[in-house]
């Protein structure tokens, strides 16, 4: 009698164990979410986590705030969450730059895989090859036929490593030379040299540069990517302008500090998954240049392998053009 008495003790304590954990993963999240955006607010990541955010706050029925941590590249926001509490209350917003070139230009205090756990891919930004006006060149043939004409005369504006890594890759590709003017923000001080005319050609994400292209103030030649922008269906590919192979886009995700319990992440993805596919923060995401994965590329698992498979094709771009973080 006593050890059906133990029995039944010991099974009523493991179901009220069970319920207590189920509770607690129905109540997450039960305070508010913190997003570090490794940038300064108003920049295409920060513009792009802004829109998402205000729709995941519907569906987490939770507020989702938007922390700016800025330098080093976006490395000591990226290092906040790294060492950040695995519980989905801080994650990382990042993208190519953040959680992949970053690995193979700085020597990093974590570890852009094994330290994070991956939640969506959210959105997918080529960039344009963009020149100032008074480029004699019409076309992309004609660009770098008067890149290699006159060699080291031509400036290139870098706005962070991304934009660094295309240049080196284009002119490995092409055979040109140019010279590279760095610069704290694309966004912002490149672009407007860019429109002054104090530098020549930029290789920009389109949410940057696709309002200077549509405004005149600067040319555009082809995107990076192989297929035709929906949001500008004019622009040829570089495929298509003369210059094969010559794809790089700037695509963004959410991550979480590694160990995250799969249920929390689960429950993340779930609320970018139903952003995503909003009629509104679709369009919006167009308007901007944004390309929007398919559903099936909006898994964790589906980022972990393109992250993987990005960090394979440019690690050894990087590393044979020696660039280094400053």
């Amino acid at each position: 009698m006593e050890t059906r008495r133990l029995f039944l003790a010991s099974l009523a304590a493991a179901a009220s164990l069970a319920i207590a954990g189920d509770a607690a993963a129905q109540a997450y999240p039960s305070r508010p979410i913190t997003i570090v955006v490794p940038f300064a607010a108003g920049g295409p990541g920060d513009t792009l986590t802004r829109i998402l955010a205000e729709r995941m706050r519907m569906s987490l029925r939770q507020a989702v705030i938007i922390e700016n941590v800025t330098g080093a590249g976006g490395t000591i926001g990226v290092g906040r969450v790294a060492r950040a509490a695995p519980d989905g209350y801080t994650l990382s917003f990042g993208f190519l730059g953040t959680h992949v070139l970053n690995g193979a230009v700085y020597k990093l205090h974590y570890d852009v895989l094994k330290d994070f756990e991956p939640i969506a891919l959210l959105a997918s930004n080529p960039q344009l090859i963009v020149a100032k006006n008074a480029v004699p060149a019409n076309n992309l043939k004609d660009l770098i036929a008067w890149l290699k004409a006159n060699p080291d005369k031509a400036s290139q504006g870098i706005g962070g490593v991304p934009s660094h890594v295309a240049g080196a890759l284009f002119q490995s590709m092409t055979g040109t030379r140019f010279q590279f003017v760095p610069y704290r923000g694309g966004a912002g001080p490149a672009m407007q040299d860019l429109v002054a005319g104090q530098i020549d050609l930029m290789f920009d994400q389109a949410l940057n540069s696709l309002q200077h292209v549509r405004g005149g103030r600067i040319k555009v030649y082809a995107v990076t990517d192989k297929t035709r922008l929906s949001s500008a269906p004019d622009v040829p590919t570089v495929d298509e302008a003369g210059l094969p192979g010559f794809h790089m886009s700037l695509w963004y995700g959410f991550w979480t500090p590694k160990a995250t319990p799969k249920d929390i992440i689960a429950r993340l993805n779930a609320a970018v998954v139903d952003a995503l596919a909003h009629p509104t923060m679709r369009q919006r995401l167009a308007d901007l240049g944004l390309e929007i994965p398919s559903r099936e590329e909006q898994t964790p698992e589906a980022l972990g392998a393109y992250q993987k498979a990005e960090i394979e094709k440019w690690w050894p771009i990087i590393k044979a053009a020696d660039i280094k973080g400053e």
